[in-house]
């Protein structure tokens, strides 16, 4: 133990950087795994930046406050403002590196701009990952085949609104291309199971609701300093779908996502397929939050039909243990649909989605 720590040093506060850590190497950055390790070893109260970690007051988890990830957001922000060449460089050359070398040059980092880590740590991060809109893509090509509607989109926790454009950005699998041609993203997951069916969805209204939206040329670093450091090809990504941001705004409500979808529900269009939709973000709803949505989707069920139907696509973690994020559609008409897993950032997609002219249990989707 440093110097600096006291004995109630929570344990708790390294573990729960131990598991980033884990989570980190489970979904491909052995770097930031390897980073968030040696923090968890080795960070003390000696900076402010580590006396506000190891002292953080609330649920430091990565299922709660998520505070490893926000300040390895903090220190890639550094790295790619070109604000501390000694870590850039250590980021550059990390696999020549010894542990010692790296977290000196962490050291120093939190030691030299305590200011600016500090204000990274005041917000939790927010993962925009566009790789999730392979399944988006795909879902959106079955519901267009099974109702022959146009969408009307909804997104709850749409953060920057990346996913909202998922109609922009092209899915490639199978030797089949779903999407634009000049898409300003094509996605390949490693994907298994039947491709989607080539019904191109048309989408006449989108919009989204974050307690927090980014805007993607304010905060551009941000939300670049949340994708790991060693992860190119997300990097690459989240660039491009940036730059589309940029050029096509759309409407994101600051709000809690409860009032704000039974506002939504009650000024959709008619005859159009109303999508509601989100992804890795509902086990983070406040249980009012979650009641109250669950229930609005529940009246605006009771009043769908043919003609206008209404669906929710949920792309998030389960209790079952199984890799990834379980997907499924709720339809009404009609009931639960289960699509399948997916990686949580998108590397593949088990695709189980029944044809879209298979029958249905016309049931209620569960709770």
């Amino acid at each position: 133990m440093s110097d600096t720590d006291s004995p109630a040093d929570s344990p708790a506060h390294r573990t729960a950087m131990r598991r980033q850590a884990d989570a980190c190497a489970r979904l491909g950055s052995p770097f930031t795994a390897r980073l968030l390790r040696l923090a968890a070893d080795r960070l003390d109260k000696g900076t402010a930046p580590g006396a506000r970690v190891l002292g953080w007051p609330g649920d430091p988890l990565h299922t709660g406050d998520a505070v490893a990830l926000r300040l390895a957001g903090g220190l890639h922000a550094l790295v790619l403002a070109g604000a501390d060449a000694a870590l850039a460089r250590a980021y550059a050359d990390h696999a020549d590196l010894s542990d010692d070398a790296l977290w000196e040059a962490v050291h120093d980092a939190l030691t030299t701009h305590p200011d600016h880590l500090l204000h990274w740590l005041d917000s939790p991060p927010q993962t925009n990952e566009p790789a999730r809109a392979a399944v988006l893509i795909a879902a959106g090509h079955w519901l267009a085949a099974r109702f022959g509607r146009p969408l009307v989109l909804s997104e709850l926790g749409a953060s920057a609104g990346l996913n909202l454009r998922w109609d922009a950005y092209a899915l490639e699998v199978a030797g089949q291309r779903f999407g634009p041609a000049g898409a300003a993203l094509t996605l390949r997951p490693d994907w298994t199971g039947a491709p989607p069916p080539a019904a191109p969805p048309r989408v006449i209204d989108r919009a989204g609701v974050d307690l927090n939206p980014l805007d993607p040329v304010r905060d551009r670093l941000r939300i670049l300093s949340y994708v790991w450091a060693d992860q190119s090809a997300r990097l690459a990504r989240m660039r491009a779908a940036l730059d589309l941001a940029a050029a096509v705004p759309v409407a994101l409500a600051q709000d809690d996502a409860a009032p704000w979808l039974e506002s939504r529900l009650q000024t959709a269009p008619a005859d159009a397929l109303h999508l509601i939709f989100h992804t890795v973000v509902w086990q983070y709803f406040p249980f009012e939050t979650d009641r109250r949505a669950r229930a609005a989707l529940d009246r605006a069920g009771a009043e769908a039909h043919a003609q206008a139907p209404l669906a929710r696509l949920g792309m998030e973690q389960d209790a079952t243990g199984a890799p990834g994020a379980a997907i499924w559609l709720d339809l009404w008409p009609g009931g639960r649909v289960d699509l399948g897993r997916a990686d949580f950032h998108g590397r593949w997609v088990d695709w189980r989605a029944p044809l879209p002219d298979a029958a249905l249990p016309d049931t209620a989707p569960p709770a």
